[in-house]
């Protein structure tokens, strides 16, 4: 016996076939002037009756999208003027500098006049408010670091996320990042890795040889202290506690967090544990590391002239824009073999969005050439997009001259991942080394912290 559909479920099926046909229409992903299938072929796909289809298309001609000609069919007449769809766009609030998003949107408005965006900002760094925006409906796209990818991955919701093409014209190493059995489900936007600033002319005034690929971690401490002057000027500054810098010193040491039998993490002892040792140790070598000023906070001090070298990344050096400032970039030092870490930041689609041709349309044009060449002449950040990355041209803001470094350092891009921890045990891991580093645990402490909560999970 055939299963008998209930009334909820063909309600459901007809609002999407309304809300389909709606979009296609307002999007022009179905011209003016063409004729729309039969009813009984949307029936036949919706799984609805033949008076169930008549009914959801007259929906569609009393908002004047479709006329039904008699004997002949039913024929797109377009959008009305003022009709639109709205797809809701989830971004991060730094990248309002970091890719002047706002005048990206209003360029694809112009160009889109029947999709309106709204922009969200998602100011928490707490994957699990993503969640709730993305399992109710609440966003249609929503903008998602590589953190954020790995723990949707880790607890399973990676069905949340439309599967994609796999955008060619984009680095590949930004794409496989992205990548879950199979599925392209992020397309990348825009990345960075971790870089050195300095100022010039404190160089210059204390005749010193400026950063560059051959630095490592002594000679940073070495000339970050001749250029300091006491109660004036920093001769370094960095938050290494933040979660995306500390893991720099522990993949460069080029070891991974080792594991006891019953996948709990296994610290004491280990090679993971003298590097932690020694980035608390750094603190006392270098004691301008981190004193309460944060990221983004760092480059202020850069412009301001009260620090001559900071860690940062090239989507900080925005807050250097428009600043009166001789200021050039080089890799972060390392201890014998160059690597830095990888910041990586890319848009996904919504898997329960009414608004799923829309949606993409925008990812699509937020990643095409033209919006991706807008990045790299507007802004210092990186975009995906390997063409307008490697852009060469006349420049509409200061460059520093070692603009182009990030090419010659890709080799030695790294995520956390590779110390063989989820982003899971990062955050946990995180919260336990802010006590250590601020000499409020001891290093027996924390190692029973850290073993005695995290056990093992994908990574």
């Amino acid at each position: 016996m055939e299963k008998r559909t209930t009334r909820s479920s063909s309600r459901t099926r007809l609002s999407e076939l309304v809300n389909t046909l709606r979009e296609d229409i307002l999007t022009g992903k179905r011209s003016v002037g063409e004729y729309l299938p039969s009813e009984k072929t949307f029936a036949a796909e919706f799984n609805l009756s033949n008076q169930s289809v008549r009914k959801g298309l007259d929906v569609l001609v009393g908002e004047g999208l479709i006329e039904k000609i008699p004997r002949v069919g039913t024929k797109v007449v377009g959008a009305p003027e003022g009709a639109f769809v709205t797809v809701k766009l989830g971004f991060h609030s730094s990248v309002t500098d970091e890719a002047d998003i706002h005048r990206l949107l209003s360029s694809f408005q112009k160009e889109n006049p029947h999709i309106r965006v709204q922009a969200v900002p998602t100011s928490s760094n707490n994957y699990s408010y993503m969640s709730e925006y993305l399992s109710s409906g609440l966003l249609d796209v929503v903008m998602m670091n590589f953190k954020d990818f790995q723990e949707c991955i880790e607890t399973g919701e990676e069905g949340m996320l439309e599967p994609t093409e796999r955008n060619p014209e984009l680095y590949s190493f930004l794409s496989d990042a992205f990548v879950a059995d199979g599925r392209q489900l992020v397309q990348p936007f825009i990345y960075s890795p971790l870089i050195l600033c300095y100022n010039r002319e404190h160089f210059r005034e204390a005749n010193l040889p400026e950063p560059d690929s051959s630095w490592q971690w002594k000679d940073l401490i070495e000339y970050s202290s001749r250029l300091a002057i006491p109660n004036e000027r920093l001769g370094f500054h960095c938050d290494l506690y933040s979660s995306n810098r500390w893991p720099l010193l522990l993949l460069q040491k080029g070891g991974k967090f080792e594991r006891h039998e019953d996948g709990r993490l296994k610290l004491a002892g280990t090679a993971m544990m003298e590097a932690l040792r020694y980035c608390g140790e750094m603190k006392h070598s270098i004691p301008s590391l981190s004193e309460g000023i944060t990221t983004g906070e760092s480059e202020l001090l850069l412009a301001k002239g009260k620090a001559s070298i900071i860690m940062t990344s090239y989507f900080y050096l925005n807050y250097l824009l428009g600043e009166r400032l001789s200021f050039d970039i080089a890799p972060v030092p390392h201890f014998g073999t160059p690597m830095t870490m990888l910041l990586n930041t890319g848009l996904a689609v919504n898997r329960k969005s009414q608004v799923k041709d829309a949606a993409v349309k925008l990812v699509d044009y937020l990643t095409s050439y033209k919006a991706q060449l807008f990045v790299r002449q507007h802004t210092y950040s990186l975009p995906a997009r390997k063409s307008a990355a490697e852009w060469v041209g006349e420049e509409k803001r200061y460059l520093p001259s070692r603009f182009s470094l990030f090419r010659e350092t890709i080799p030695g891009f790294r995520y956390f991942t590779d110390l063989a921890i989820s982003a899971r045990e990062l955050s946990e891991i995180n919260q336990e080394l802010k006590m250590y580093w601020a000499g409020l645990e001891t290093e027996e402490v924390l190692c029973a912290h850290i073993e005695e909560r995290l056990t093992i999970s994908s990574v």
